[in-house]
């Protein structure tokens, strides 16, 4: 099994990181989730991901753990 770094970028107007890291966590806890990601693999090659939502939420409502390939 491979490892990836997965980061969400918005761009949020604030005072402080701290502050700017608070709105992003508010954000996330009202809307959606985001569909746009930089993923970077072990190589540090990093590929901008854009998910279709659609097959985004099909993907999340399975229980990927008990698929024999992920143990």
């Amino acid at each position: 099994m491979h490892k990836f770094t997965v980061a969400v970028t918005q761009e949020i107007e604030a005072d402080t990181a701290e502050e700017a890291a608070l709105l992003m966590y508010q954000e996330l806890t009202k809307g959606p989730v985001p569909i746009r990601y930089s993923v970077s693999d072990e190589t540090k090659l990093t590929t901008d991901i854009k998910l279709d939502r659609e097959k985004a939420e099909e993907f999340a409502a399975v229980d990927h753990t008990a698929d024999p390939g992920n143990w």
